[in-house]
């Protein structure tokens, strides 16, 4: 009788977190991982509320961007990714948790994931469900708690949080560092054209303090969202990708175009007018019969935060200037 093959050892993890004046937030987040990793990673964009020497304290590895160049999570991911390259032990098959330093891990993500990736050397990234931690603070929480609550199985692209094959990122080149937002769903593009494949556990992964309780920290990280709408567009809108580009023309349709006709008529036939804005309530009544009223609601107001990042990035683009992250808090 022949013993059965043994099950693929997981690799050691190593963490990469990324902050910006996280306060009390980074602190649990870092404490909280203490005993699920090998190695922590800070990487600190500029703060200034004593971020780098409470990380020091508590023993994580920090590494402070450069000032002089325009902050990105990207960018902090990257530093993380190559501090981790330049010290780690040459691990066979290493992995990294990214994290915001906003969020908590939980207790049975990691041994889950990284067995998960042990047994599928095809899969490059696994990510899990992330929670807001205070849905009933604000409506606008509720909204993150919706977003976050994805498919479960293959998936075109991961969230900030994600556990990560360190030697196939590389491969890619890693994160796009100019991009102040969805650098996640880039880089697993790039890794699914590259062969790899991204999965969605079913299992909790992270908890998030969005702390969002005002409808402007709401209008800036929608606006953001159009941004990366609008830049993903740009890069990678070719067939057979054609990466957010209904995203982007959606928001652009009920954000710019159909104002500017409603408009347009009331100088010519208020009538006609009158019926093109009814486009607004019928659409307002579909997706309410479909997602709730609130949804709905936020889903048509945020077409016109989504316009206005959309539109930002393509002047800066015309312009030939960069933009800094895009921070809502």
């Amino acid at each position: 009788m022949t013993d059965a093959p043994a099950p693929p050892v997981p690799s050691p993890v190593d963490a990469v977190v990324i902050g910006r004046n996280e306060g009390t937030r980074l602190m649990a987040c870092l404490d909280n991982l203490a005993s699920q990793v090998r190695r922590i990673i800070y990487v600190d964009s500029g703060s200034t509320d004593g971020s780098v020497e409470a990380a020091q304290n508590r023993g994580a590895e920090v590494v402070a961007l450069d000032m002089s160049q325009p902050f990105t999570a990207a960018r902090a991911r990257n530093a993380g990714l190559a501090y981790i390259r330049d010290t780690a032990p040459p691990d066979q098959d290493p992995l990294i948790q990214f994290i915001d330093g906003d969020c908590i891990l939980d207790a049975g993500w990691v041994p889950r994931a990284a067995a998960f990736l042990a047994a599928r050397p095809k899969v490059a990234v696994v990510c899990g469900r992330r929670s807001e931690q205070y849905p009933d603070a604000s409506v606008y929480n509720q909204l993150c708690d919706r977003e976050w609550n994805t498919p479960v199985g293959e998936a075109l692209a991961c969230g900030g949080d994600a556990l990560m094959r360190r030697n196939a990122v590389e491969a890619v080149g890693g994160y796009r560092d100019t991009l102040i937002a969805g650098e996640e769903p880039e880089l697993c593009l790039r890794l699914r054209q590259a062969g790899w494949i991204i999965w969605r556990l079913d299992a909790d992964m992270t908890l998030h303090d969005a702390q969002m309780t005002r409808f402007l920290q709401w209008w800036k990280r929608t606006r953001r969202a159009g941004h990366a709408f609008a830049e993903g567009a740009f890069l990678h809108g070719a067939p057979p990708e054609r990466h957010w580009v209904a995203q982007t023309r959606r928001a652009l349709l009920w954000g710019l175009v159909l104002p500017v006709v409603i408009i347009g008529l009331a100088f010519f036939s208020p009538m006609s007018m009158g019926v093109a804005a009814l486009a607004y309530p019928i659409q307002f009544l579909r997706l309410a019969r479909r997602d709730g009223a609130i949804q709905a609601w936020f889903s048509i107001v945020g077409k016109f935060a989504e316009t206005q990042g959309i539109v930002e990035f393509h002047i800066n683009r015309l312009l030939r200037r960069s933009r800094g992250v895009m921070e809502y808090r």
